[in-house]
């Protein structure tokens, strides 16, 4: 279990040295190849690359009537009140809902020799050379590096944001 120190470390040394030229689809899944890039902290002249997949499902527009939905199962009648006060006052209120699915097996893990510096280069020439729009290199710390891909995460849901719901009001659905 990670401590508040280590995440908070983590969160702060996580720098994508490449990022992806596309956002997160607003009307379909989206898939990112990541090259998280960590020092290990034992050992000079040796650098871990894991290599992976981030799956972004489809952007989903949350209601007042859907946050009521939500909100039925294990809230008590202040929530209810709550919910209805949003309904009344703001029924063109929507949100999105991001959804995230991690899989491990999807990552492999490599040491390589070198320092930090000519891996990362190395890996930025062969990102930008193969011109997938999807790909990101991301340069983080070994222990905690989970919380480096949520970081990555949260910023491309930052990111795309502003233009999935531009999408969805375009499409006449906000």
């Amino acid at each position: 279990m990670l401590n508040e120190d280590t995440i908070q470390y983590a969160i702060e040394n996580t720098q994508v040295i490449v990022a992806p030229q596309r956002r997160i689809a607003t009307f379909g899944d989206t898939s990112f190849r990541f090259f998280l890039v960590t020092e290990l902290m034992d050992t000079v002249g040796q650098v871990r690359v894991r290599d992976g997949r981030l799956h972004a499902e489809r952007p989903q527009i949350i209601t007042p009537g859907q946050i009521h939905r939500m909100l039925a199962e294990g809230f008590g009648e202040r929530a209810e009140a709550f919910v209805e006060w949003l309904r009344e006052r703001a029924p063109q209120l929507a949100a999105l809902k991001y959804g995230f699915q991690f899989r491990k097996s999807d990552v492999s893990d490599n040491i390589l020799h070198g320092s930090l510096e000519e891996v990362l280069g190395r890996l930025r020439e062969d990102v930008e050379r193969s011109e997938d729009p999807l790909s990101a290199v991301i340069h983080g710390v070994d222990e905690g590096w989970e919380i480096c891909l949520l970081k990555f995460a949260a910023d491309m849901i930052q990111e795309s944001s502003g233009g999935n719901m531009g999408d969805f009001k375009k499409r006449g659905l906000l």
